[in-house]
């Protein structure tokens, strides 16, 4: 079975913002969010991380979000 293609986006704006990623890569699009707040010279911030990061767990199976909610809090 071939890697499904998944896409983020976010209109804030005149900003367009567009993550494209293969499933099992959301660990690398989570980085990508963090880099992108961390920079000054783009109009993103933690609440738009936290939108982008929602829409990346609903592509998530219902078997890793159950899993995922189950281990959320533990260190």
């Amino acid at each position: 079975m071939p890697d499904q293609m998944k896409t983020l986006s976010l209109v804030k704006g005149q900003q367009h913002f567009c993550f494209r990623y293969e499933a099992g890569e959301e660990a690398r699009v989570l980085e990508a969010l963090v880099e992108m707040v961390n920079r000054r010279d783009l109009p993103f911030d933690w609440f738009d991380a936290a939108v982008l990061s929602h829409q990346l767990g609903q592509h998530l199976p219902a078997k890793s979000r159950s899993h995922a909610r189950r281990h959320r809090y533990r260190a």
